[in-house]
């Protein structure tokens, strides 16, 4: 008898082992398998797809909508001058590349800009580069007028930042259509380059430190997983960056569902302490005020009864602070979620928030369930075809 036979556990009676053979290994543990999981798979590919593809559209409505005015919010004829911006940006040290240089010319470059890399990011196309160039143009236009929005410019703004560590373009993308989810070699030259001569470069004065030098960071990984990629293909350093980057992609969309749930729950618990939430009367007042009644007929109608404000006000209460206690109830979480979504919907027609909404409602697609998106990607597919096919 071998050695490795005499090691091996009695089998119960009755059972008999073949001669030459050692038992079976016992399967792994749970956390060895949440481990597993967790550097070898992205989990919620389609989730993360509805929130690039929402907050991509989102942002480029803003941008196409306000392009008449852009040089009021954000540019030469702001009233928040390049003087009143460079002292808040000395103060809170925010990013915004319009602080490089001055004039008209490079201001439209960053908003044109700002325009395609929404485009490219919504259809996927170079995700790694294109989500990158996203992010930059949200926090430099946003950051050179931060009294311009809404409330939903805040939510893109940290999304933006977010939706950079995932990988979101697996499914519903250009990058999935070809197979591959990365950038070029003459991307990434382009963009070296521009790196270079900017303000980032080593040449410049400042040098390549501080919160500007940090865009050769995403730069220099990209560069990295390329050269891994073409010299070690087949090799387990292949699978390195990639169980890195499914890690960063669980850990953001983890950030991502806590953001939401922080959202509302810090909304619904403060309007629990207001008097007009606790009264019922909350929704009565924006539903007269002119800047909020796009609608006036449908405002005058809703803020007329005293019944519907009342429930509307509790049911948007109700909504937000039960929300991240239905979370265990996957039945429950997705009927509160389809209120929730409709609540924003609402929100955008009667007073008039439409980019406030569908941030909003992009947020909240993190947890729409897999089986939804499933079916309404193949209900969009057999859309196509048939559009296809007609004359």
């Amino acid at each position: 008898m071998t050695g490795a036979q005499q090691e091996c556990p009695p089998l119960p009676p009755g059972v008999p082992r073949r001669p030459g053979t050692s038992p079976a290994a016992p399967p792994p543990g749970r956390f060895a398998r949440a481990f597993e999981l967790f550097t070898t798979k992205a989990a919620f590919p389609y989730q993360a797809a509805v929130v690039r593809i929402g907050f991509g559209l989102t942002w480029t409505g803003f941008l196409l909508r306000e392009w008449p005015n852009r040089r009021v919010l954000y540019g030469d004829r702001s009233p928040w001058s390049d003087e009143l911006a460079a002292r808040l940006l000395a103060e809170n040290h925010a990013f915004t590349v319009l602080s490089w240089y001055h004039g008209r010319l490079w201001f439209e470059l960053v908003y044109h800009l700002a325009i395609v890399a929404a485009v490219l990011f919504t259809l996927g196309w170079r995700t790694r580069a294109s989500g990158v160039l996203f992010l930059v143009t949200v926090l430099s236009l946003q950051n050179r007028a931060v009294f311009a929005g809404d409330g939903g410019d805040n939510v893109i703004h940290l999304m933006a930042v977010y939706l950079v560590f995932t990988r979101c373009a697996r499914v519903w993308s250009l990058d999935a259509r070809r197979a591959r989810d990365g950038g070029a070699v003459w991307l990434w030259a382009l963009l070296g380059l521009v790196l270079l001569l900017g303000p980032t470069g080593l040449t410049s004065s400042a040098g390549p430190a501080g919160p500007v030098g940090l865009l050769w960071v995403p730069w220099a990984v990209a560069g990295l997983w390329w050269a891994v990629n073409r010299s070690l293909p087949g090799s387990e350093w292949r699978d390195v960056p990639d169980a890195l980057a499914n890690m960063l992609h669980n850990c953001a969309m983890a950030v991502i569902a806590g953001q939401v749930v922080l959202i509302y729950s810090t909304a619904g618990w403060y309007k629990v302490q207001g008097s007009r939430w606790q009264d019922g009367t909350a929704l009565h007042y924006p539903l007269h005020l002119d800047y909020f009644t796009p609608w006036p007929g449908l405002s005058g109608v809703l803020g007329a009864g005293l019944l519907p404000v009342f429930l509307l006000s509790y049911g948007t209460v109700i909504t937000q602070v039960a929300f991240p206690f239905t979370l265990a109830n996957r039945r429950v979480k997705n009927v509160l979620l389809a209120v929730m979504m409709a609540e924003h919907a609402g929100i955008a027609v009667t007073l008039g928030l439409p980019f406030f909404s569908l941030a909003m409602i992009a947020a909240d697609a993190v947890f729409l369930p897999t089986s939804a998106l499933l079916r309404v990607g193949r209900g969009a597919r057999a859309l196509g075809h048939r559009w296809r096919r007609e004359p």
